[in-house]
């Protein structure tokens, strides 16, 4: 009788990281989580103390500097330090010619991004690690959406998260690509309590001030982008996040999807599969999200328990190595979050100054 052949296991996407800050832990405990897939192969520490706590915690190799770390040729290098530092950070990578994850932004403003993309955005080597569009809710919205079930779409709210995160959601959902866009944004202040926050949770929450920015964002030919956010929506419980698609046939709102058919106007749900409820034993995880019984939606990290977030971010990291491996496309190029960085500054000034922005085209739009 012949000898089974053993199915090779691929070899896990390895990366290194630069930074020890909070975001960077961010990777760091996913690789803890999955090693069989995801491996950090060093962190870049700028002091002893960093290093040893990270080590510590997460234990992993720590070196002191970018070269040491490239030594143990990992797919990809994760640039997770300061909006300040990340630019120069990116350029010292790229002239090694290491594939890069930059961190969002990839650069503070307007003119930092240009100077970034004239130094680095030819060479081809830098995603960025913008994961909102791969959460759960929003991957299976735009399948939904990209299959044309609501027609041509038209319009997108969004009430969920801020300026380039927001704007990389209007844009996917939307469909655009660089073209201009006129940009109209206010800001309105009202008590809100706000119970928790980043530290924690607060003992007992007062009504403070709080700003809501709201901001239209025209791409033409009807194309629309409506952005609503108040200070702390990330983590305040007593504020949803919430996502309307508009189109020719009909809406998204949230998990509701409503559109015209040959039978009438016909409403059905996004529906996710979640373990761990009541007495269900196959672990806490979301499965798939399926929609008029079709998958469209599936968690490629079951049994690891991965929030949404963390779900959306693995699944970065492995289309980044694969793109650093030359066996996919790249997931977010640097000129996508130049774009989306841009109408996001674009909100930020026309609500200080009270007048509308043009973004115009930019140099990475070629």
């Amino acid at each position: 009788m012949p000898t089974a052949v053993p199915t090779p296991v691929p070899a896990p996407t390895s990366f290194a990281v630069v930074g020890t800050g909070w975001r960077s832990e961010f990777f760091l405990r996913l690789a803890q989580a999955a090693p069989e897939r995801l491996r950090v192969t060093a962190v870049v520490a700028r002091t002893p103390a960093a290093a040893e706590r990270v080590a510590a915690r997460w234990d992993v190799r720590t070196v002191a500097t970018v070269d040491e770390a490239l030594a143990d040729r990992p797919d990809f290098v994760v640039a997770s330090v300061s909006w300040a530092s990340m630019p120069e950070v990116t350029r010292h990578l790229v002239a090694a010619g290491v594939r890069t994850l930059a961190e969002t932004p990839p650069a503070p403003d307007l003119a930092g991004l240009r100077r970034l993309w004239d130094d680095v955005g030819g060479s081809g080597l830098v995603q960025v690690a913008e994961q909102y569009t791969l959460m759960p809710g929003h991957a299976a919205r735009l399948a939904v959406v990209r299959a044309g079930t609501i027609g041509q779409v038209t319009g997108v709210e969004v009430a969920s998260t801020h300026l380039y995160h927001a704007t990389s959601l209007v844009r996917g959902f939307l469909g655009v690509g660089f073209e201009e866009a006129v940009v109209n944004a206010r800001t309105f202040v009202a008590p809100l309590v706000d119970p928790l926050t980043f530290d924690g949770w607060v003992p007992d929450p007062q009504p403070r001030p709080a700003t809501t920015t709201l901001a239209t964002l025209d791409f033409g030919d009807g194309r629309t982008g409506l952005y609503d956010f108040v200070d702390n929506q990330w983590w305040n419980p007593l504020r949803a996040r919430r996502i309307v698609v508009r189109g020719s046939h009909g809406e998204v709102v949230d998990d509701t999807v409503t559109r015209l058919t040959p039978d009438g106007v016909v409403t059905s749900p996004v529906a996710y599969r979640r373990t761990g409820v009541d007495m269900n034993l196959e672990g806490n995880d979301v499965t798939h999200a399926s929609f008029d019984g079709r998958v469209v939606w599936r968690n490629a990290w079951a049994g690891t328990r991965f929030s949404e977030d963390d779900l959306a971010v693995a699944d970065l990291l492995e289309a980044t190595g694969a793109w650093a491996r030359d066996e996919g496309p790249g997931p977010y190029g640097l000129a996508e979050a130049c774009q989306d960085h841009a109408l996001g500054l674009a909100i930020e000034e026309s609500a200080r100054t009270g007048q509308d922005v043009r973004v115009a085209k930019e140099v990475w739009a070629s």
